[in-house]
């Protein structure tokens, strides 16, 4: 009896056990520096929750895009916890594709800045946890411009940034007056572009819905940001996105840059910069008005309606957006290299203070972006760099790869905005805005 009562029980635990076991996670994930970072920690969250597994699926961030979007719409049921941003967080939240997130209250959600909390709310409810947010800003070679004899302004023009531009663009030496995006796609080239469209009094949809693309911000937008790349920027730029980018800045090739504002930790880090302790920092510059001259966005977990695996996808999305994880890698990485730009609590912390000598200019251009106000003459949409509609991301697609072919010189500005121009409003007469 004792033997079968002893097989028994050893059968009931290996069950039991595998059933544990059975938790597996999969997440899908930007190819980031801060994701990558989360992926190494992971051990940690595994630690506490031994019941609980996690796979992680790392993708370039417009792969990423297609294969989220896609699972969720077809509720094909891959992940369990999606990396998405604010494009996506309030439109599937309310088509109900995205589970609430309900933290508890050690959580602390009144600790999440404002702007970003904000940007992942859908009719009050939060769908969506920033694990980093970010706006953007002008990141550039104080060194460079101290040789040339120009003191940069905190909120400089875009005049002053060509002008620098021209000073130290030395191609002999390996070095790029600026550095910007090229590479096509709505959260790509398109998002710095639409930027520097707002600053030019432009936008994307006016009060009808119909779009502007060959109106005269747009015109000026496009033609200054091509001219000013040919003359002064590196070769292949329309192949260039962030992490391209990162790397030449990194290897001191670039003058300036305007990006991310969580470029910022990695240039200043002396592990991956060669430039660490050359880098000053600036607001996003202006062209015809301050609106929408900086983005505003947020890499952010969720988790889709359909999970099965809710529980255990909440306990992560938790620990990897929360306080505790913050202080975690400013413990093992250095207060220096944290994901920033999601917390009040992180710009009060001395230890970040001291190590991050961009904080104030981070914090400045993310308090100062406004989604609902973006732009010069009044829009119907919601976003700076992006319109929160379904069919944007249709129309940011064709679009931005018009632009990379006018930077690459393939065709005209006045051809690729009439290129873009027509695909717009085909997209929007579909999506039955206006006939």
């Amino acid at each position: 009896m004792k033997l079968k009562a002893t097989l028994a029980l050893a059968a009931v635990m290996a069950i039991t056990g595998a059933a544990q076991a059975a938790t597996e996670l999969v997440i899908a994930t930007v190819n980031n520096g801060h994701m990558i970072e989360m992926q190494k920690l992971t051990k940690h969250f595994e630690q506490a929750n031994p019941d609980i597994k996690v796979k992680w699926v790392t993708l370039e961030e417009g792969v990423l895009r297609q294969r989220v979007t896609t699972d969720i719409a077809t509720k094909g049921g891959q992940f369990d916890i999606m990396t998405i941003g604010m494009y996506e967080t309030p439109i599937w939240g309310k088509k109900g594709w995205l589970q609430e997130l309900k933290p508890d209250a050690a959580y602390d959600v009144d600790d999440l800045l404002p702007s970003m909390r904000n940007g992942l709310t859908a009719d009050g409810k939060l769908y969506a946890a920033p694990f980093y947010g970010e706006s953007s800003m002008l990141m550039y070679r104080k060194d460079l411009a101290d040789k040339a004899g120009v003191q940069m302004p905190d909120r400089p023009t875009w005049a002053q940034v060509k002008d620098l531009a021209a000073k130290i663009h030395n191609p002999k030496e390996g070095v790029y007056g600026i550095c910007l995006r090229g590479k096509p796609g709505w959260g790509d080239n398109m998002a710095f572009l639409s930027t520097l469209v707002n600053t030019s009094g432009g936008q994307w949809f006016d009060m009808s819905w119909k779009p502007q693309l060959e109106s005269k911000p747009w015109k000026d937008a496009i033609s200054f940001y091509v001219d000013l790349l040919k003359n002064y920027g590196p070769p292949g730029s329309s192949a260039n996105s962030f992490n391209e980018i990162l790397a030449l800045y990194n290897a001191g090739k670039c003058g300036m840059w305007v990006d991310a504002t969580i470029a910022a930790s990695f240039i200043t880090d002396p592990k991956q910069s060669k430039v660490a302790d050359k880098v000053a920092f600036a607001q996003a510059p202006t062209m015809v008005t301050p609106k929408g001259a900086n983005w505003l966005w947020a890499w952010a977990l969720a988790i889709p309606a359909g999970s099965t695996k809710v529980e255990a996808a909440q306990k992560f999305v938790s620990w990897a957006t929360s306080k505790e994880y913050i202080q975690l890698v400013g413990k093992t990485n250095g207060w220096g290299s944290i994901p920033t730009g999601t917390r009040k609590s992180t710009y009060t912390n001395a230890e970040f203070l001291k190590a991050a000598r961009f904080a104030t200019a981070e914090k400045a251009a993310i308090d100062s972006a406004n989604s609902n106000d973006s732009t010069l003459p009044k829009s119907p949409y919601v976003g700076v760099q992006f319109a929160a509609i379904p069919e944007f991301q249709a129309i940011g697609i064709a679009v931005g790869q018009q632009m990379s072919a006018a930077l690459a010189g393939k065709v005209t500005v006045d051809a690729a905005l009439k290129a873009g121009q027509i695909a717009a409003e085909r997209e929007m007469k579909k999506g039955g805005y206006y006939k």
